[in-house]
């Protein structure tokens, strides 16, 4: 039965991410970045300041600063996307899996800037005076009801992607294989759901606040936490500096080689941009809900932010988990080991047993951040679809969730998101290309007003 349903995954997977959910999000992202004449680039220093705080003064609509919606968005990005789905992506298309996860994280910069920009542009405002937001409420408002279709396939696809499970097993498997392995009981069914439950109460501890409390979780583990992460990675690269050019050799060898692993290039392709897709999440839209509850009136000044996520959770925490696992030389040593058994592989190779004692630290606590983001997603997509009033029983269906994902398989979960982000990027992209004109318009206004603003600062200061 469980062979008969992976059957069935892997040919959801298959189907959706084919050449044409290639074309959506690689040419999608050609098209914003020409189209906005590389405007998150070009306004890259501007987007750090409003970041810091020194443009926005945090007024207007919204729930969150700028820095808190980025680290909400962040918590469910960095983590084990980073950790356990680049190594994912390296057992599956090899090390050229890198080089189109860094293409698709340089597009999803300005991607990022269009659905994000449009989903504080589209939000919608409750009778209580909460703030909902994301390609639901894009398309909803944006595009109107002939495309309510593209709206609720969002929400429905939402609800099957972002299901904890991913997550919560390899958490499982952190603590079964690599903290402790070799203990009999750790491997049994009954341990699994024993871990399910005590994670189940810490997660509802948090979730029961709201997403203030997810926010400010989020806010200060987050950079802890990836700081951390990167200090270990760049400590791993200089102990085998020698091994890095030939690294990247064979990054950009197997990128286009017509006899890349499993399937030839457009098979190394199509894992490298889906689990681009699964890390940054550029085109998906899971990120627009949390950027939509920034504190602005300035739509385009939270795009501006969220063009900010690619850079730091692709190019550069994802290469420096990739290059760690090539540099080791673990992955030619990495029969029956996936995800992140395989990324403790490489750090316990580099530092031996403290090395993967440390991962372990870092995995559990940004598993956790993602878990409490995806909550979050979920919840806006069940009050989409079933009301405000209906949301307060997300939380008991979520943490059941997480109880199941302790026991579920990896294989099987991970397609299944992987399949469920596919369909999610359908209603964002399409919506955001419709809907393109409008983020421009925005913008020409915004820096036009800006520049104004700037000039008379000067001029009073010169005076």
């Amino acid at each position: 039965m469980q062979n008969m349903i992976e059957e069935w995954i892997n040919a959801f997977v298959g189907f959706i991410w084919g050449k044409p959910m290639l074309i959506l999000l690689v040419g999608g992202g050609v098209f914003f970045t020409l189209y906005g004449k590389f405007t998150p680039f070009r306004y890259m220093a501007h987007s750090i300041k409003l970041l810091t705080g020194k443009v926005d003064d945090g007024s207007g609509h919204g729930d969150l600063s700028h820095r808190k919606a980025l680290a909400a968005a962040l918590s469910g990005t960095l983590g084990l996307g980073n950790i356990a789905g680049v190594a994912l992506a390296l057992s599956a298309g090899g090390p050229g899996a890198v080089f189109w996860m860094w293409l698709t994280a340089l597009l999803g910069v300005s991607t990022k800037f269009y659905t994000c920009t449009l989903g504080v542009m589209y939000r919608h405002k409750d009778a209580n005076g909460n703030v909902h937001g994301g390609p639901m409420y894009t398309v909803r408002h944006g595009l109107g009801p002939k495309f309510k279709w593209l709206a609720v396939m969002f929400a429905i696809a939402g609800l099957m992607g972002f299901v904890p499970s991913f997550q919560i097993n390899q958490l499982g498997a952190v603590v079964q294989t690599q903290l402790f392995p070799g203990v009999a009981w750790l491997e049994s069914s009954a341990f699994s759901w024993a871990l399910g439950i005590v994670l189940a109460v810490f997660v509802g501890m948090v979730i029961w606040g709201g997403l203030k409390r997810v926010a400010d979780v989020a806010g200060a583990l987050v950079p802890l936490m990836a700081g951390s992460y990167m200090v270990m990675a760049i400590a791993a690269l200089a102990l085998n500096a020698e091994r890095v050019p030939g690294v990247f050799q064979s990054i950009f060898a197997s990128a286009f080689s017509p006899d890349a692993m499993f399937g030839g290039l457009i098979s190394v392709i199509i894992v490298g941009v889906s689990r681009g897709a699964f890390s940054n999440e550029a085109g998906i839209g899971t990120e627009v809900m949390a950027h939509s509850a920034a504190k602005t009136n300035e739509p385009v000044r939270e795009g501006l932010v969220a063009s900010l996520g690619p850079i730091i959770d692709t190019l550069i925490v994802c290469s420096c988990t990739a290059l760690v696992i090539l540099v080791t030389g673990v992955l030619d040593q990495a029969e029956g080991m996936q995800g992140v058994s395989l990324t403790m592989a490489a750090f316990k190779a580099a530092f031996g047993a403290p090395g993967a004692w440390l991962l372990a630290a870092q995995v559990l606590v940004l598993s956790f951040t993602t878990v409490f983001t995806f909550w979050y997603y979920g919840y806006k997509c069940f009050v989409y679809l079933f009301g405000e009033q209906a949301g307060q029983y997300y939380k008991y269906l979520y943490l059941s969730l997480v109880v199941l994902g302790a026991v579920l398989s990896l294989d099987v979960v991970f397609l299944f998101l992987i399949g469920a982000y596919g369909l999610m990027a359908v209603p964002t992209m399409v919506s955001a290309l419709l809907l393109a004109p409008k983020v421009n318009q925005a913008a020409k206004t915004y820096f036009a007003s800006h520049r104004y603003r700037e000039s008379h600062r000067s001029q009073v200061a010169d005076s």
